[in-house]
């Protein structure tokens, strides 16, 4: 009796998660089944399953499950072609956090060199370029916040806002850590 409650509660979890009905989620796991992407286990009145590796779709749809490590390198593949290099690219927000949905833009901090001015048209070419493509890359829009390098150090003793955030939770994707740029005056 209690395989048969967490099976049906797993596949409540399973619904919510998909946003279908729980009868929906188990006729899709049915024909998952039937195609041979997942392998099902009788365990008494519950069943195991699990996705079928051996079957090529089965072992594209684990690939896919990777996804975001595979944008991750690529956009630091990317982020090396920004010139005159960034001292930092950090990503930040709902992408970051893992979070992101398919309405969700990425948040990206790029932190301007010491030695590179403002206006400088190279960088700013450069980096419109990197954020172009690595939009395409991500399949949503990508948002920069450019800031000067010497001004990281007092944003982020703003812990109790975003920078506090970006500095917990952002993923250095090229250049140096937050913590660790040279405090420049």
């Amino acid at each position: 009796m209690l395989a048969a409650a967490e099976t049906e509660m797993t596949m409540r979890t399973v619904a919510r998660l998909a946003g279908v009905s729980v009868n929906r989620a188990v006729s899709v796991l049915h024909d998952l089944v039937h195609l041979g992407l997942v392998r099902r286990q009788d365990a008494g009145r519950a069943a195991l399953v699990s996705l079928d590796r051996e079957n090529e779709a089965g072992r594209l749809v684990a690939a896919l499950s990777d996804v975001r490590n595979a944008v991750l390198r690529r956009l630091r593949q990317g982020a090396r072609s920004i010139r005159p290099e960034p001292a930092s690219v950090v990503l930040f927000g709902s992408f970051a956090l893992g979070m992101a949905t398919r309405d969700s833009d990425v948040d990206v901090l790029v932190v301007r060199a010491a030695a590179v001015p403002e206006d400088d048209e190279p960088w700013i070419e450069s980096l419109g370029r990197w954020v172009d493509r690595a939009s395409r890359i991500v399949g949503n829009p990508v948002n920069p916040l450019v800031v000067a390098e010497s001004d990281v150090a007092t944003l982020l003793e703003r812990r109790d806002s975003v920078w506090g955030e970006i500095g917990k939770t952002g993923i250095v994707i090229a250049g140096s850590d937050l913590r660790y740029l040279p405090r420049v005056e």
